[in-house]
C-alpha cells in the first residue's frame, strides 16, 4: 500500500492532493456494523453495572457509619380511670362459723356405696327457686373435700353424684347440724349471702354435708323433711 501512495505523489509540490477516498472504503462491511453494534452494546452494559456497584458499596458504607437511631416507643394509652374492683366481702361465701373441720380424709366408701351429698336450705328466708338454685354450697363443698378426700369425691362421681335438697327453719338450726356433721368428720359448709337481692346482707342460707356414705350423713339429717 505504501508503494502505491508513493507512486500517487505528483512530482510538483504545488500539485499535491491525497485523496484517502482511493484506500478507504467508502461504505464499511455488514460484518463490521455488527462487531461495532457489539462493541457498543458491552460497553453500555460495563457503563451501567460499574455505575450500580458504586452506587451499592457507597449505600453500604454510609449506613455503616450513620448514628443508629432507637425507635421511640408509643406513648401509654390513656384509657381514663378504671373501674374498682368490688371486694370479695360483697360475694357470697362459704362460712364455718369458727368450728373447725375433723378429720375428712378419714371418711371411707365401701366398693358399692351409695354416697351423697346434702342442700339443707332456710325455709325461713323465703328464697325463691332460682335464689336458692345460686347458693354455691354444692361447690363449696366438693372444693373443700377434692384437696383432702379425692378418692371419696371420685366414689362419689362414679355413684351418680347424688344430692338432696332438705326443709330447715333457722340459721340457729343450720350451725347446730353443721356442728354435729364437722362432729363426725364430715364436711360441711354454710354459704353467707352477699344481700344484693332478697335477702340481708350476711344471712347463712344453705349448709351443704357431704358427699359421704348415706347412713353417716343419715345421722346429722335423718330426721329433716324434702325441700
Amino acid at each position: 500500500m505504501l508503494f502505491g501512495i508513493c507512486r500517487s505523489v505528483p512530482s510538483s509540490t504545488h500539485d499535491f492532493r491525497f485523496n484517502f477516498s482511493e484506500y478507504v472504503p467508502t461504505k464499511p462491511s455488514a460484518g463490521f456494523e455488527v462487531y461495532l453494534s457489539h462493541l457498543a452494546t458491552t460497553a453500555l452494559f460495563l457503563s451501567a453495572t460499574s455505575l450500580a456497584v458504586g452506587y451499592y458499596f457507597g449505600y453500604s458504607s454510609r449506613q455503616a457509619s450513620a448514628p443508629q437511631q432507637s425507635r421511640p416507643e408509643p406513648a401509654a394509652r390513656d384509657e381514663g380511670p378504671q373501674p374498682v374492683q368490688e371486694a370479695s366481702e360483697d360475694e357470697d361465701s362459704d362460712d364455718e362459723e369458727g368450728i373447725p373441720d375433723g378429720d375428712l380424709g378419714s371418711i371411707k366408701a365401701g366398693t358399692f356405696e351409695p354416697c351423697k351429698l346434702v342442700l339443707v336450705v332456710r325455709t325461713d328466708l323465703n328464697m325463691t327457686p332460682g335464689k336458692i338454685a345460686a347458693q354455691h354450697a354444692t361447690l363449696a363443698c366438693y372444693k373443700a373435700l377434692v384437696k383432702n378426700n379425692p378418692s371419696l369425691v371420685k366414689h362419689w362421681e362414679r355413684t351418680g353424684q347424688a344430692k338432696i335438697a332438705l326443709k330447715a327453719t333457722s340459721e340457729e338450726q343450720l350451725l347446730e347440724l353443721m356442728a354435729v356433721a364437722k362432729s363426725l368428720n364430715l364436711c360441711a359448709r354454710t354459704i353467707q349471702d352477699a344481700g344484693r337481692t332478697q335477702v340481708a346482707s350476711g344471712s347463712r342460707t344453705v349448709l351443704g354435708i357431704g358427699p359421704a356414705p348415706v347412713e353417716l350423713i343419715n345421722e346429722v339429717t335423718g330426721a329433716l323433711r324434702l325441700l
